[in-house]
């Protein structure tokens, strides 16, 4: 099977999640990612709990289809050995402090008199400009930072960081459009070019219609909960077993709730008859409703409102997400082999091309795993040479 992206090699200096993240869905589209750490170890993620034996299954969530080397970039014989790899290669990625790679003398100066075609991709927190530029960047904080903890969370609680880490996962996909841009800018005719992508940017660019609102208006967002602040009935209710969502999002579906509901005096209240009204009487609104959401289960609440066409759902925990019909129908999870762990189970790639399958052809790589072998086939090292690097702590 030829995938789209065969003919592209990628040398990938990053860890964590952001960058990886990204170089990984390239991989599941065919490039060839190199994982590159040194012999000890340069991502922390393989520390990370829940384990299986001795294998992180948090690592697990950004690797798959790469393979690993390991070489010491801080020295000498080190940085030649990089160098030499980047003459063939197409990207190059990393995600360290602004400024690391120029101190190692790899920056993208360095790389594009090696390669000028080499395009390099740099994942920071704050970009690689500004004040905040030489600080480290964490999801957690550039929630906090970015003004997405401010709006998530109960108008009585506190600030609220997402439950997984979002920032960074966005941030893996403007990393896969922007390398996939840039050579495709590349192949037209021009030049490698060097990426400057910031955690912080993508969390303000991913403000959607919060900052819209301030930037037009001057109106602050706030926590509402599981509330939309700009439309009502638009969040959580209890239901009779458990808490399910309900999403009406116009009028024509709040009259089809009210038919539901067999509540048709509400379509001519002036408090509830519009959205612009329900968001203003959003207590009165709510209240009304959470007596009637308890008086059945959330399966047969979402059976009504699937047969009118209302979004809504359960709320469910992780075993119940993976476990659901459709989840499962999408065959979403795979199990692929493992060497030291026999199988393990993945979350696939969620792009469904009609022809182009996208399978994990390879899990995710141990420390150094490929060093011998691409050494050998990239460098024509013999195994005599691949000693002495060993030996003097190199690979």
């Amino acid at each position: 099977m030829t995938l789209p992206l065969e003919d592209i090699k990628i040398l990938d200096l990053s860890r964590i999640y952001a960058a990886p993240a990204g170089s990984m869905i390239l991989a599941d589209l065919g490039a060839d990612v190199i994982r590159i750490e040194s012999p000890q170890g340069t991502d922390s993620m393989r520390d990370w709990s829940p384990f299986v034996e001795s294998e992180s299954t948090y690592y697990f969530t950004a690797n798959r289809n790469k393979r690993s080397v390991t070489i010491d970039l801080k020295k000498e014989a080190g940085k030649a050995l990089f160098l030499e790899l980047v003459k063939t290669a197409d990207v190059v990625l990393e995600n360290f402090v602004t400024g690391t790679l120029d101190r190692l003398g790899i920056g993208y100066e360095q790389l594009k008199t090696v390669n000028p075609n080499i395009i390099l991709c740099s994942v920071t927190g704050y970009g690689q400009t500004g004040p905040y530029c030489k600080e480290p960047g964490f999801d957690p904080v550039i929630q906090a930072i970015g003004g997405l903890m401010d709006v998530t969370g109960f108008m009585d609680g506190d600030p609220t960081r997402v439950g997984v880490p979002i920032v960074d996962i966005i941030c893996s996909l403007y990393t896969t459009v922007s390398i996939m841009t840039a050579i495709r800018a590349r192949d037209k005719g021009g030049e490698g070019q060097h990426i400057d992508l910031s955690l912080l940017d993508v969390q303000i660019s991913s403000l959607a219609n919060i900052a819209s609102s301030f930037l037009n208006t001057g109106y602050i967002s706030k926590r509402l909960g599981n509330q939309h602040n700009n439309v009502v009935p638009y969040q959580v209710f209890q239901c009779k077993d458990r808490p399910m969502m309900i999403a009406v999002g116009n009028d024509k579906q709040f009259r089809k709730l009210c038919e539901i509901l067999n509540r048709p005096e509400w379509l001519t209240d002036e408090k509830f008859s519009t959205n612009s009204s329900r968001v203003a009487n959003r207590v009165e609104m709510t209240e009304q409703l959470e007596q009637i959401f308890i008086t059945k289960t959330a399966d047969e609440w979402f059976k009504l409102f699937s047969e009118k066409g209302i979004p809504s759902g359960p709320v469910n925990n992780v075993e119940q997400a993976l476990k659901h019909p459709q989840v499962l129908a999408r065959e979403l999870v795979e199990e692929v082999p493992h060497p030291t762990l026999g199988k393990i189970k993945l979350v696939r790639n969620p792009i469904r091309f009609s022809k182009t399958p996208i399978t994990i052809r390879r899990h995710p790589p141990l420390l150094g795993e490929h060093t011998v072998s691409f050494l050998r086939e990239e460098l024509k090292l013999d195994l005599q040479e691949i000693e002495n690097l060993k030996s003097q702590g190199i690979i």
